[in-house]
């Protein structure tokens, strides 16, 4: 309840989420995009037998960079395939 005079706070909860760099152009989204759904299509349609069937989950990584414009590493090395905005 706000009494005359009390200025009304704002959610105390509010979080901070950091957003994330986007540092992944469009050449390379697609091309992360297509390895990554390829791989994944790959597993669920292969039988499963030896011992490198879930090395083609890797495909995950690619899938979810792409998808989301960003990649961890490239922040690390601070490369970027973004092209320059003026």
């Amino acid at each position: 309840m706000v009494y005359s005079g009390q200025a009304a706070k704002a959610a105390p909860h509010k979080r901070n989420i950091p957003k994330l760099k986007t540092n992944v152009g469009s050449t390379d989204r697609i091309l992360r995009v297509v390895l990554g759904a390829g791989l994944l299509i790959w597993f669920f349609l292969d039988n499963g037998s030896g011992p490198w069937h879930y090395a083609k989950l890797i495909g995950l990584v690619p899938l979810l960079t792409g998808l989301m414009s960003s990649c961890p590493l490239y922040s690390l090395f601070g490369m970027n395939t973004c092209p320059m905005k003026r």
